[in-house]
């Protein structure tokens, strides 16, 4: 993965979860922050997920409770990166 995907999927998580009544103790909080419900998508480059698809990758390695949209995002990068699905 490049700096533009990784720049441009941070981007719309944040823009995705800012609405968020942070702090936020479990995925079922940010569902209603999702433009497209749990359908909503991320893409960037070559990869593309829908907020379902994150939900069920990165469960077991986000540590609620998020006091802040940027550490929340910060986490799914990470755990993206830990499970290889950005390259």
């Amino acid at each position: 993965m490049n700096d533009d995907t990784e720049a441009e999927l941070r981007k719309q998580f944040r823009s995705a979860f800012e609405g968020a009544d942070f702090p936020v103790t479990d995925q079922m909080d940010l569902v209603p922050t999702l433009p497209d419900g749990p359908g909503t998508r991320f893409e960037a480059g070559d990869v593309s997920f829908s907020a379902m698809e994150l939900a069920a990758n990165l469960d077991g390695h986000q540590e609620f409770p998020y006091e802040s949209v940027d550490e929340l995002v910060d986490d799914v990068m990470a755990a993206l990166k830990t499970e290889g699905l950005l390259d």
